[in-house]
């Protein structure tokens, strides 16, 4: 259990067809079209069913907000521009992210499947939820998926500096497996999301030393509100920091979208559009070697890894992915823990919008 649901108990628990249902009706009620906003509800459902819990509904009431002060467009015309046999282009059309990296993953399953690969690139996107939603779908065809996104505000410096130039940018990393689960990396190139962050303020929690500094004289800061005055930091020190920099040119730059100074902060601008870029890229597996004995490879490398000799101190060796099946599984059977700080704040967004409470 992550570190924010660690304290919910069983009765703060929501079942999933409730968050898909009250999601749904809030962004129908916002001008979303009736599929649109189902594939919405969908996608960010999933992220909370995965334990993604700083992008699933928790950000509903955000997207309500960019989409009522014109920031997202509701109803975008996306359009797809294949500029060779293996990479496309995608227009979001200032619509919802969720919309814009579907049809993105979409294209590059179908381009891998016609050559073997594909690199498909996003621009005039939104924010889109978890990365591993994204990195997961050529999976289910048998391939890689690879993606990433310049993140939708800068919360990092570049190492050494003090301007806030560098997001959290993601990396997920989806690989198909046999009988184990499918290994799914998916990491921030910041110590943490800031959406975690924004979840440890609405609750009320001190944010743990190693994740933020205040930009004024590099000491640790532990008071979430006071966010606006620290930066994340990354992974792996200047490590961290240079690659959310490379995929930030790949995401960004590349496909003519935002990137450093030019990326709106979406948490304080709720009007502008923010030019969002994303790229996908999908690898159809049996153009290497046949996709069975692959499963079955990464099967047997997988359970080496995780019976192999254990350090003192650990209990077990977790895979990447795996504790997402079981999450998937324990929420979606007993419900999706929600906090009372985000539930008051549902409420008010129900009332806000004449639509059924998640208590209804």
């Amino acid at each position: 259990m992550s570190a924010i649901t660690a304290t919910i108990t069983t009765s703060d628990r929501v079942p999933s067809a409730a968050i898909l249902t009250f999601i749904e009706q809030a962004l129908r009620k916002v001008g979303l079209p009736e599929a649109d906003a189902a594939k919405v509800a969908e996608l960010m459902t999933e992220a909370d069913l995965t334990g993604a819990d700083a992008h699933g509904i928790f950000r509903l009431p955000q997207y309500v907000q960019r989409i009522q002060a014109g920031g997202i467009n509701p109803k975008p015309a996306i359009r797809v521009e294949r500029t060779a046999p293996a990479t496309a282009l995608v227009n979001g059309d200032n619509g919802m992210g969720h919309l814009v990296m579907s049809r993105a993953a979409e294209t590059a399953i179908e381009i891998a499947r016609e050559n073997g690969v594909a690199w498909v690139g996003a621009h005039h996107s939104n924010h889109a939820g978890p990365a591993a939603l994204y990195a997961t779908m050529p999976v289910e065809h048998g391939m890689i998926g690879l993606y990433s996104a310049v993140a939708s505000a800068n919360h990092m410096a570049i190492w050494g500096g003090v301007e806030a130039l560098l997001g959290t940018n993601p990396l997920a990393v989806g690989i198909p497996a046999g009988e184990e689960p499918p290994v799914i990396l998916d990491i921030a190139t910041t110590m943490v999301s800031y959406g975690t962050i924004k979840n440890y303020a609405l609750q009320g929690k001190s944010i743990p030393e190693g994740w933020m500094i205040n930009r004024a004289d590099g000491t640790p800061l532990k008071d979430p509100k006071r966010s606006s005055e620290g930066l994340l930091l990354p992974i792996g020190g200047y490590k961290g920091s240079g690659l959310a920099l490379i995929l930030g040119l790949l995401a960004g730059t590349l496909n003519g979208a935002a990137f450093g100074r030019d990326v709106v902060d979406f948490n304080a601008d709720a009007t502008t559009e923010t030019n969002t870029g994303h790229f996908i890229v999908a690898i159809d597996v049996s153009r290497f070697t046949p996709l069975e004995t692959f499963k079955a490879e990464v099967d047997r490398h997988l359970r080496d890894l995780r019976n192999s000799e254990r350090l003192p101190g650990f209990d077990e060796i977790r895979i990447p992915g795996e504790q997402r099946v079981v999450r998937y599984e324990s929420r979606q059977r007993d419900g999706v823990p929600l906090s009372p700080e985000l539930r008051q704040k549902l409420d008010g967004l129900a009332n806000q919008l004449g639509i059924s409470s998640l208590q209804a």
